[in-house]
């Protein structure tokens, strides 16, 4: 995902004109009081389009079930079991479709991600605007919602294996790889993202590297501000980076091309999310005092870029965007930012992709784990519709050119994982 100033005119996905204007947030009621509008994203919900992938996916029963399931809950105690039990299985189920576990249920191709993307936003439709027959409290609701949120994305689903971190051995290499939600959806609804496919193929699967088997665990994130403004990256990563043997948080980047991202940065650019809302600022963590203006990659970024991973080129990213030190203006480096810079555009840029990074890489080096544990970002080719489909309004929810390119870009990311984890053993032996 990238800014606004670096995405004008590739595949429409700037949204500089045709977006509605930042929407604020529906608050929600006091103890008592009736259940909250559904937000922005969740009203998307009645586009046809939508319609079409759930239809088209099988998935179109999963809202209608937990609505009823909801219904039967007497109590905070029994909501929260339905909550729990059916966004995991909504993960599970989306895993397992896109893994070719099970009935496909549709004639979407199964490697599709926004089955699971336009499904969860009906579940979390239907909890914001539940009305239950006991009382439940704005704070109550948001917990349920947040618990919703967490077990359909797999935040709860990291199954790491035992290894050489845990005192066994050198044992089965630890990947733990995220992805993101489909966005810039006011300009195309039929918009994929790669790197949710990425994420729910390669969730638990093993790849075999000369450095020995490494199997990757996966989660997915929104594409809201406020989101990560409230700590839910540093809440599902923080468990989990002192076991891991290498991370990498995915997105969509640029057209025809992957990106190593070398250096990130703490500055949000006020690119709309996907509520419409927009932030400009630096970006928000714990202990802002100590907060630094770049992280940067452990990733082995020079075997990833020198290897034959896939049809598209990677490339080793270095340039940032900098205030200098005394200065007032934004500057360009190629290179690298300068001493003493404060930043305004990453590698990766300033939206949430950026934000991910540097809050992942700035996680790992506050656990003091920056020399031990490799990780950083990658972004991935934009996912683009064949030649004669690229017409939101008339165009078709999908197409062979489609399926290939995501096919094709889910593979070279796995290829991408098993030379960075081989290169990383190689570095530590």
């Amino acid at each position: 995902m990238r800014p606004i100033r670096v995405r004008i005119g590739v595949l429409g996905l700037a949204l500089v004109a045709g977006l509605a204007a930042p929407t604020a947030a529906t608050a929600a009621p006091e103890a008592g009081g009736a259940a909250p509008a559904p937000t922005v994203e969740e009203r998307r919900l009645d586009g046809e389009v939508p319609r079409e992938i759930l239809r088209r996916s099988g998935f179109a029963a999963v809202a209608p079930a937990f609505a009823r399931g909801l219904g039967r809950a007497d109590s905070l105690r029994e909501a929260r079991r339905v909550v729990e039990r059916e966004g995991a299985a909504l993960w599970r189920r989306a895993v397992d479709r896109v893994q070719g576990r099970g009935p496909a249920r549709g004639d979407l191709s199964r490697d599709d991600d926004r089955p699971l993307y336009w499904a969860r936003l009906g579940m979390t439709r239907e909890l914001r605007t539940w009305e239950p027959g006991f009382g439940l409290s704005e704070r109550q609701r948001a917990a349920l919602l947040t618990e919703l949120e967490r077990t359909s994305r797999g935040q709860t689903d990291l199954r790491l294996p035992r290894g050489h971190r845990d005192g066994h051995g050198k044992g089965v290499k630890r990947v733990l790889l995220t992805g993101f939600d489909p966005f810039t959806l006011d300009r195309d609804i039929r918009i994929s993202n790669p790197s949710g496919a990425v994420a729910l193929a390669l969730d638990g699967t093993v790849i075999d590297t000369p450095d020995g088997p490494a199997r990757v665990e996966t989660a997915v994130f929104p594409v809201r501000w406020a989101d990560f403004a409230e700590g839910t990256v540093e809440r599902a990563l923080r468990p989990y980076l002192p076991r891991v043997d290498l991370f990498t948080t995915v997105s969509q980047g640029r057209v025809g091309r992957f990106d190593v991202e070398r250096t990130n940065g703490a500055w949000r650019g006020g690119f709309p999310d996907n509520d419409n809302v927009s932030r400009t600022e630096t970006v928000p963590v714990a202990d802002p005092a100590s907060q630094p203006q770049w992280t940067t990659t452990t990733l082995p970024y020079a075997a990833i870029t020198a290897a034959d991973t896939g049809r598209f080129p990677v490339y080793d990213n270095t340039s940032v965007t900098e205030i200098p030190a005394g200065g007032d203006e934004p500057v360009v480096r190629p290179d690298g930012p300068t001493p003493g810079s404060t930043a305004r555009e990453g590698g990766g840029g300033n939206y949430l992709s950026n934000e991910i990074a540097y809050r992942a890489t700035l996680l790992r080096d506050r656990l003091g784990l920056h020399g031990t544990l490799p990780g950083g970002h990658v972004h991935t080719p934009v996912l683009q519709f064949g030649a004669g489909n690229t017409d939101p309004a008339t165009g078709a929810l999908t197409d062979p050119e489609f399926v290939r390119n995501r096919l094709d870009i889910v593979a070279q990311t796995r290829a991408i994982v098993g030379v960075a984890v081989s290169a990383a053993g190689a570095d530590r032996d």
